[in-house]
């Protein structure tokens, strides 16, 4: 498939995974339409990474090995959010199936990703590099830890399928700030838009997930608090 397909492609599922992103989260969770618009976005995703491959290797090939490697760290974390949005419901009831090996891989890929785009950063002196090996490194030793911490623990499910989706919200706002809006609004283009674009919806994201985890933290001694049937979602 020629270059320009991939561009189209990773634009179009990016732009209809923005739309499914907030469509997703007005709707009431468990609902049909949750459900629906849910394995929608998380279908657009899919097309998103599968898009963007091609277009990490051309860059490689181009002569930008920095943006090629970068990329493909990217497209690594997104990977790794979308896999797990989408098992913690599967594996609802089986925390050992979801920390699997292929659970294990993605920690250990993100982890050693994560260190190379540190070393990439510091290499060339790039501070959007730099700090986002932070994700990779957090994210992988949280994951290669993780079956000892939630086994027995309540709504384990639940917090890892919010917290995945956070992240997937984070890839997709991201494209769209740092790439779609510069291009519909060139105006606005500039350095402090470019660090906003990608450090701004991370910053939400960790708000975000702190404000939910505050939710839906069960005391020992305490009732589990409602959520929706979140295992009808795919």
């Amino acid at each position: 498939m020629p270059y320009k397909y991939y561009v189209m492609l990773h634009v179009a599922a990016g732009t209809l995974a923005l739309i499914g992103f907030w469509t997703a989260a007005a709707l009431r969770k468990g609902s049909p339409r949750h459900r629906l618009v849910g394995r929608v976005y998380l279908s657009m995703m899919v097309a998103v990474v599968v898009s963007g491959v091609p277009l990490a290797i051309q860059r490689a090939i181009d002569g930008h090995p920095v943006t090629a490697a970068f990329l493909g760290y990217l497209l690594l974390i997104t990977a790794t959010g979308v896999w797990t949005a989408w098992r913690a419901i599967r594996d609802k009831a089986d925390p050992i199936a979801y920390t699997g090996a292929v659970f294990r891989g993605f920690g250990t890929a993100n982890m050693l990703a994560g260190l190379g785009v540190l070393a990439l950063g510091i290499q060339v002196g790039s501070p959007l590099l730099m700090g986002f090996s932070a994700i990779g490194l957090f994210a992988g030793q949280d994951m290669l830890r993780k079956r000892r911490q939630i086994i027995g623990k309540p709504l384990w499910w639940c917090e890892e399928h919010y917290t995945a989706m956070l992240g997937n919200g984070v890839a997709t706002h991201i494209a769209f700030l740092s790439l779609g809006l510069p291009r519909l609004l060139p105006g606005i283009d500039g350095t402090a838009l470019h660090y906003a674009s990608w450090f701004g919806p991370l910053v939400v994201a960790v708000i975000a997930k702190v404000l939910l985890d505050r939710k839906y933290r069960v005391q020992p001694s305490a009732q589990a608090p409602s959520v929706p049937q979140l295992d009808y979602l795919f």
